[in-house]
């Protein structure tokens, strides 16, 4: 009985908001430790600016009356405590953390629940494990809110002055930390260490809020010069052509197969004795394979689709598709109708999901075919149409089609949770992932080895309708497909190379399988980075096409780095992350021994990625090319 006096004595005092602050307290490093610190300490600024926002919440909570201040304080309590686990759990699916623009996403809640296995791990019930201790206690009574005298007018008085002089005191501290989010607006990472999870979230409400005015190039005209002055810098410096190839592919039918998460490492890769990947790999080994093609950023499918289709960054993940749709671009398939080839994008999926009926529509498309359009819809994985009677009735369609063609197909049986539920046929999966089985990665593996025999399906087609000689076929996953410290993912790469350093595992997270058939080309493998913006200006250059507006360059020139719309930067011996890095060596490099030449090479890395980022995000918000 005392014990329960007692409990209920500190619920009914601000004892009780010091202790939900505390809790907080505990379960913010929680949400650190277990994301932005995977590797690294947490920096103290990052800690003290954490207490003061927690504090400033204590002092706004103890001027309450006690029964609003117990509840206020549970409330708030639960909410903030959702938010960290829902930051959590994102964190593990993409690297990255929520954003106020994400909330349309919600309409895709079915895939979402889908994502939930992977990401679910058990340290999270410690998010709500007390919040349902408390609520218990109440509703059986244990812990009693009690209704207090009311306070004096000297009380009063006295809790308004010392709660504004706290509140005074801690928000100004906290003005000074959501300051910096809002001037860090590309690297999130970088903005939680600098203004705390709680000073990236109110700066990204203020960011979404202010995006317009606070985009570098308002008008056109203004961005084209910067544009201009940075394609002809690229030129200079990049301009040297590795190969010869201009127009080889002129007047060729040109056909982009995406595949849904199929990331390079699985690539020429053994399990048990049986290729991953056999299809993909005499594919590659027969034409141009780019070893180090890098997603854009830490994305979606639909972001993929946007920056091959437009050579420009994908906005906060999945935006372009979903806000942004209603813009101009100088996509590629206006680059090719006006070449006169016949133009197309098939998807397995209907029209509202991710926005394509409405996204496609606005393109200069001859022929959009989701799966409406598709006669037989008999087999379905996860929900989409499967791979393989995607690919066969595509090339019946293809086979109709005046010629020359272009045509752009999403596969999408390898997504997670890659259990390939619908699968009419097991015997198509032909590995057997050992250890593996049932894990989430062993459940990958085997739905990279089914994209992989559906896309063995589709080149045989190809070849029996008479249409694989004379076409050309960019093939590329469009993201990763696990998280980049999956422990059984680090297991199997640490087979591979023993030597597994951080920065490795960071790269293999964003390199995805690429390969280009030129029809009569020898096999060519070019290991420089390259990425998703670059696809366009390629085809272009290959398929002597008119292209207007490209934030990426020709993959067969030889510029030798690339960006992420997350301030990541990618170069031949360089990662740059917050700081750079040997990749070799997967060590910091020692700014100060570094000699001028290298300094200046990298700070115009860096600087060259600022401007595509500004230019990018201007010419998305203010939709600039109209």
């Amino acid at each position: 009985m005392k014990n329960k006096e007692i409990i209920n004595k500190i619920l009914n005092s601000i004892c009780f908001v010091v202790l939900i602050g505390v809790l907080l307290f505990c379960k913010t490093l929680l949400f650190y430790y277990s994301t932005i610190a995977i590797e690294d300490n947490i920096e103290t600024e990052t800690i003290v600016g954490t207490i003061c926002f927690i504090i400033t919440g204590m002092c706004f909570l103890s001027i309450l009356p006690n029964r609003t201040r117990i509840i206020a304080s549970i409330v708030i309590y639960f909410l903030v405590s959702l938010l960290l686990f829902g930051d959590h759990i994102y964190y593990i699916f993409s690297n990255s953390v929520l954003s106020i623009a994400q909330i349309s996403n919600l309409q895709y809640g079915e895939e979402i629940i889908k994502v939930l296995p992977m990401v679910i791990q058990f340290k999270q019930i410690l998010y709500f494990l007390d919040i349902f201790i408390i609520l218990i206690a109440l509703l059986n009574k244990t812990l009693k809110i009690e209704k207090k005298k009311e306070n004096t007018k000297k009380q009063i008085i006295t809790k308004a002055l010392m709660g504004s002089i706290g509140i005074g005191i801690f928000a100004f501290i906290g003005i000074i930390y959501i300051k910096m989010g809002t001037e860090l607006s590309y690297n999130k990472d970088l903005q939680i260490r600098k203004s705390t999870i709680y000073g990236y979230h109110i700066s990204d409400i203020a960011n979404n809020i202010t995006m317009k005015k606070r985009t570098k190039y308002k008008n056109y005209d203004d961005m084209e010069k910067d544009y201009e002055t940075l394609k002809q810098d690229y030129e200079n410096q990049y301009g040297e052509e590795i190969y010869q190839l201009a127009g080889v592919l002129e007047n060729k039918n040109v056909l982009i197969v995406q595949l849904e998460a199929m990331q390079e490492f699985v690539i020429n890769k053994e399990i048990n004795g049986k290729e991953i990947t056999p299809n993909l790999n005499e594919f590659l080994s027969k034409n141009v394979t780019f070893t180090n093609m890098h997603m854009q950023s830490y994305s979606t499918t639909a972001d993929s689709e946007h920056s091959t289709i437009t050579s420009i960054y994908p906005m906060e993940n999945g935006m372009s598709f979903s806000r942004y749709y209603t813009n101009t671009y100088n996509d590629i398939f206006e680059n090719f109708n006006k070449k006169g080839y016949h133009t197309s994008f098939m998807h397995g999926n209907y029209p509202y999901f991710w926005n394509r009926g409405n996204v496609y529509s606005r393109f200069k498309l001859n022929e959009l075919v989701l799966k409406e359009q598709f006669e037989d819809t008999s087999e379905n994985i996860n929900g989409d149409l499967s791979d393989e009677l995607l690919y066969r009735q595509a090339v019946q369609k293809w086979k109709q089609y005046e010629k020359p063609f272009f045509s752009y197909i999403v596969a999408a049986s390898s997504h997670t949770p890659y259990t390939l539920e619908g699968l009419q046929d097991r015997k198509k999966i032909n590995i057997n992932v050992g250890k593996y089985k049932d894990t989430y990665f062993g459940n990958y593996l085997e739905a990279m080895n089914y994209a992989d025999y559906a896309f063995g399906v589709l080149i045989q087609e190809l070849k029996t309708a008479g249409l694989y000689e004379d076409t050309a076929i960019l093939v590329f996953g469009d993201h990763n497909g696990l998280n980049m410290y999956n422990e059984e993912l680090l297991d199997f790469l640490s087979y591979i190379d023993e030597d597994l350093t951080d920065v490795d595992i960071k790269l293999n997270y964003t390199r995805v399988a690429c390969g280009l058939k030129v029809p009569k080309m020898e096999s060519i493998k070019i290991d420089k980075p390259v990425n998703k913006l670059d696809i366009k200006p390629t085809l272009a250059y290959l398929c002597n096409l008119d292209d207007k507006f490209s934030l990426g360059t020709n993959m067969f020139k030889n510029k030798n780095f690339i960006c992420l719309n997350n301030e990541r930067i990618i170069t031949d011996c360089e990662y740059y992350d917050e700081q750079w890095y040997d990749r070799q060596t997967g060590e910091p490099l020692n700014w100060e021994q570094l000699n001028e030449e290298t300094k200046n090479r990298l700070n115009g890395y860096y600087q060259n990625m600022k401007i595509e980022l500004d230019i990018s995000n201007s010419v998305s918000v203010n939709n600039l090319l109209k």
